[in-house]
């Protein structure tokens, strides 16, 4: 049976090719999303191997955290640069699914998912997820779920309100943007557990940190933070 879906498959790709997302060459057989060869290019930054690491020393006196990892560093021209724009505003919704695959994958073979019990992606403001139709965070959080098993929870942190966009702004524009930002409505879900929160990029770490306390305003708690990537300044 699969023989015969293999074979449909490499018909339809005839007409309907199916492309890299980072380098636009044709995909083989076997592959999704990303070609072999851009995957096994793509910068690491192997952080889940490393305590005290550089992006856990970002939050150093910004809050607490137990462990800090990213997939892959965060510049300008990088391959994964390019996939998170296009899980962002393309609707490419199975990159997140596809990375955040992966990365559980090495996350758990690493022991750096041990003793988590809740995934929780930062949540966007209500009226950007519409405007989106989706949360880009959320579907990286499937993708770690899939592999690890650990269950994800949407509601856990709210946001209490808009702001405006994070890009352009400096490390302490982006934190007053979001101090205060985050609230944990059921409190109760969260204590006593080890939560691990997940976002797409982290660039100055001010959305993570206002996550991070958040949490920690809820109750007694543990949390852990990754990403599919940290700018290149938090990986050295």
């Amino acid at each position: 049976m699969s023989h015969i879906k293999d074979i449909g498959d490499d018909f339809l790709s005839l007409f309907f090719p199916r492309l890299c997302l980072a380098c636009s060459v044709h995909l083989v057989r076997g592959e999704k999303v990303l070609c072999t060869e851009c995957l096994l290019s793509m910068a690491r930054t192997d952080f889940h191997l490393r305590r005290d690491n550089p992006l856990e020393q970002a939050f150093w006196g910004r809050c607490m955290i137990e462990r800090a990892a990213a997939f892959s560093v965060y510049n300008r021209g990088s391959r994964i640069r390019k996939l998170i724009y296009a899980l962002k505003y393309s609707g490419r919704k199975e990159i997140g699914k596809m990375l955040g695959e992966l990365y559980g994958t090495i996350l758990s073979e690493s022991g750096f998912m041990h003793d988590i019990d809740i995934i929780v992606p930062v949540p966007l403001h209500p009226a950007r997820q519409r405007k989106r139709g989706y949360n880009q965070s959320e579907y990286i959080a499937y993708g770690l779920s899939e592999a690890t098993k650990v269950t994800v929870k949407n509601n856990i942190i709210r946001r209490i309100e808009q702001t405006d966009s994070q890009t352009k702004r400096g490390r302490y524009e982006r934190w007053e943007n979001v101090k205060g930002l985050f609230f944990v409505p059921e409190p109760q879900e969260v204590r006593g557990k080890h939560i691990l929160v997940v976002d797409d990029v982290i660039t100055t770490g001010s959305t993570m940190e206002a996550c991070v306390n958040a949490l920690h305003e809820a109750g007694e708690v543990k949390v852990s933070i990754v990403a599919l990537a940290a700018a290149q300044k938090l990986t050295l």
